[in-house]
């Protein structure tokens, strides 16, 4: 494809301008444009989040995740360090590993017991000098040159990174210094990993990552935000995007409104006939110098480190298909927490996630979406909310859609259109 034409291979999508306010519907929902995501994002140069380090506390612990849609394997090796390689064997491509987490010096192939350890290196073929010395394998044959793919791998305050690409910047270098104090705030001492939730959600993975940077929806769409008070649009915000428009970090405040929420008594979705029969649900226990009530920060490709009140998780988006992802909440806590306060953050994980007291509308909302575009007439999107602002009103102000324009100006940088 010729970069410079800003066509798609087979295609003739083009973006209406290079300033990202406005998207071709065909990007959601293009099999060939998925496809060139997986080869220019994915396993192009960008970092993707794979685990927490706190999920593989000893040596030999794994689990199994994807980079795109390319599933692979994260391991703590026996000298505790981290190795990822590609889940497929290199004889014949069959999965290697097929559970979703566990603790294995070496990882065999069902098929033909071709065996690996923790790094991916090949350790074993049967049958490999043949049968009473015959029909064996060449003498060319060479365990080392046979091993399983191998990612870059990277850390950073234990979160765990992968890359394919040899020309992907250092970590901090991609993760950029505006974004680094917002990381920083969240892991500023060891956690412990809580737990998972997944979620399938039948839209583009795009529209998950858009939704994220979004925050003209929080209060219009989400019943508890407007009801009880949560969200608003006269709370002080702070949004930082970084200078590769790949990465935004928001904050909402929590602000005093003597009105209580009057704003909101006209908006459908505030229910004045809800009440909240325990009320400590949406109680913050100051645990951060800044009285921040929502953290959410955005790592291109496929993170989200989140913060709401007082629960901590990190978001990892997964594509499946072009009309199709799947979305993990990994919930964690302090390792100092007293039991009290680690009660209180389970509770609150009701919350988020699939069934979520604030998310659940957000995987219905991005399944309209899908369902809206995926036929009729050639049409794009637009983000145009406070298009015209000074650079400082849009990072005070939540339902500016700057960073939904950041990130596809980042995005069509990556993909070359």
């Amino acid at each position: 494809m010729d970069k410079g034409s800003g066509d798609p291979p087979g295609g003739k999508v083009r973006f209406p301008g290079s300033d990202g306010s406005s998207v071709p519907f065909e990007v959601y929902s293009s099999k060939e444009i998925y496809d060139l995501e997986q080869e220019r994002i994915f396993r192009g140069p960008t970092w993707n989040y794979l685990a927490l380090e706190a999920e593989l506390p000893e040596p030999g612990d794994f689990k199994s995740t994807y980079v795109g849609d390319t599933p692979v394997v994260v391991t703590r090796t026996p000298e505790g360090d981290f190795a990822a390689w590609v889940n497929r064997c290199a004889h014949r491509g069959a999965i290697v590993c097929r559970e979703k987490r566990g603790n294995a010096k070496s990882h065999a192939c069902i098929y033909h017991q071709w065996s690996y350890n923790a790094r991916g290196d090949l350790e074993g073929v049967p049958f490999r000098r043949g049968v009473q010395g015959v029909a064996g394998m060449p003498g060319s044959f060479d365990l080392k040159q046979n091993g399983l793919r191998k990612l870059r791998v990277a850390s950073y305050k234990g979160l765990l990174f992968a890359s394919f690409s040899d020309d992907t910047a250092p970590l901090a270098d991609y993760l950029g210094e505006r974004m680094l104090p917002g990381i920083d705030r969240i892991f500023h001492k060891p956690i412990e990993f809580l737990g998972a939730t997944r979620q399938y959600i039948h839209g583009n993975w795009k529209l998950y990552m858009e939704n994220v940077r979004d925050g003209y929806h929080a209060s219009l769409l989400h019943t508890f935000h407007a009801t009880f008070n949560l969200v608003r649009s006269n709370q002080k915000a702070r949004v930082i995007g970084d200078t590769s428009d790949l990465h935004t970090c928001g904050d909402l405040f929590i602000t005093p409104d003597p009105s209580g929420a009057s704003d909101y008594k006209d908006i459908a979705t505030f229910k004045d006939k809800l009440s909240l029969e325990y009320p400590e649900i949406v109680e913050n226990r100051q645990e951060f110098e800044e009285l921040v009530a929502n953290h959410l920060q955005c790592i291109f490709p496929q993170l989200v480190i989140m913060q709401i009140q007082n629960v901590l998780a990190v978001r990892q988006v997964l594509p499946k298909a072009p009309d199709e992802f799947e979305l993990i909440f990994h919930f964690f806590g302090y390792a100092d927490d007293s039991p009290e306060m680690r009660r209180h953050r389970v509770t609150q994980m009701n919350l988020v996630g699939a069934a979520g007291l604030i998310s659940m509308e957000d995987g219905t909302a991005i399944e309209l979406v899908q369902d809206g575009i995926k036929s009729g007439p050639a049409g794009h999107s637009i983000a145009l909310m406070g298009l015209d602002a000074a650079e400082e009103d849009q990072e005070r102000v939540p339902m500016a859609e700057n960073h939904i324009r950041r990130f596809w100006r980042g995005y069509q940088r990556l993909m070359g259109f």
